[in-house]
């Protein structure tokens, strides 16, 4: 039986990735095996085996399967929203090192592919608003600031898995990822090192009490809102693909404005009999999404965005009464 490796499987997509991975490939041809630093049963339930592991110790890779490897995921990474604390060669430990790892598991079980989810900030000087952003545009990013090393890191990584990719004859599918959208029981980040709770998570807060919503900048602002699900099927369709290689934005190539968003909001979350009101504030700074073309995995994996943006917070209410992975967002 095929076995699939997922590096990152306890993280806020990786879980939903894992379970999607559990749901939409066959289980009479693939094995899926989880891997994660964190103590947990939470898979049991999906028929997952679940591996403890780091990707910065070499040593543990040899708890991993190491027979009829097929496709190894590697989302497991140190992102600036969750680094409370400054550190640069985090990054370079396990987004490089890391990666390195990894790959290096690759070699020696013979894996036929990698699956690899790359930053959508390596291109962030391109984004300008209502501009789309190609999959094969150009790397071009800040040096300065606290996305800077992690760009590199991510980057480093990307050359790394090219060179197993020549080689080795590993394939390679890299995916470049904005903000992917799925509920999460702890809703917070570290902008310059602050703790803050996430915006979306302030608005849907405010809807469910029936406050009024503050929409910052231009109404008409649009950012692409991918869901988790949509993020899975590309990554599993990759897996059964008979390509050698591909590099594609992930993405709905639907733009969904500002206006839509806390519409849908306060339509989703807000009491019918209260509904929350939308409050313009046109002086504040705005920003921060990503248009994405989407066009050449539609094209070559067989990719079909499923979810609107109802559809996305629908599913945030629904996942938010279950809690699924409460467990291991508990910091």
């Amino acid at each position: 039986m095929k076995k699939i490796i997922i590096f990152g499987s306890t993280g806020n997509v990786g879980s939903y990735l894992t379970k999607y991975c559990s749901e939409f490939l066959d289980s009479n041809e693939y094995e899926i095996c989880a891997v994660g630093r964190k103590d947990t049963h939470v898979f049991d339930d999906y028929g997952v085996t679940y591996y403890q592991a780091d990707i910065s110790n070499p040593a543990d890779f040899e708890k991993l399967p190491k027979e009829n490897i097929h496709s190894v995921m590697l989302l497991a990474a140190k992102i600036p929203s969750y680094m409370d604390e400054y550190d640069a060669g985090e990054y370079l430990n396990t987004n490089v090192i890391g990666a390195f790892n990894v790959l290096e598991y690759c070699r020696k079980v013979k894996a036929d592919r990698i699956l690899y989810t790359q930053t959508v900030f390596d291109i962030s000087l391109h984004s300008e608003e209502g501009k789309i952003l190609k999959p094969d545009l150009e790397t071009n990013f800040e040096y300065t600031g606290d996305h800077a090393v992690y760009v590199i890191s991510k980057n480093t990584a990307l050359e790394l898995i090219e060179h197993y990719h020549q080689e080795f004859g590993l394939k390679k599918f890299i995916f470049r990822l904005p903000t992917i959208y799925n509920y999460s029981s702890y809703q917070y980040y570290y902008p310059n090192g602050k703790k803050t709770k996430r915006p979306l998570y302030q608005m849907i807060d405010k809807a469910i009490l029936g406050e009024p919503i503050e929409l910052w900048g231009n109404p008409e602002y649009s950012k692409d809102m991918v869901h988790v699900n949509d993020f899975s099927q590309m990554l599993c369709k990759a897996v059964i693909s008979n390509r050698k290689s591909g590099f594609y934005n992930i993405g709905t190539g639907i733009p969904v404005t500002l206006q839509e968003q806390i519409e849908t909001i306060i339509d989703v979350f807000s009491p019918k009999n209260h509904k929350s009101t939308i409050i313009y504030r046109p002086e504040m700074p705005y920003g921060g999404g990503f248009l994405m073309d989407v066009e050449n995995a539609k094209n070559e994996l067989g990719y079909e965005p499923k979810y609107s943006c109802r559809d996305l917070f629908e599913d945030y209410k629904h996942e938010m009464e279950l809690e699924r992975f409460n467990e291991l967002r508990k910091n």
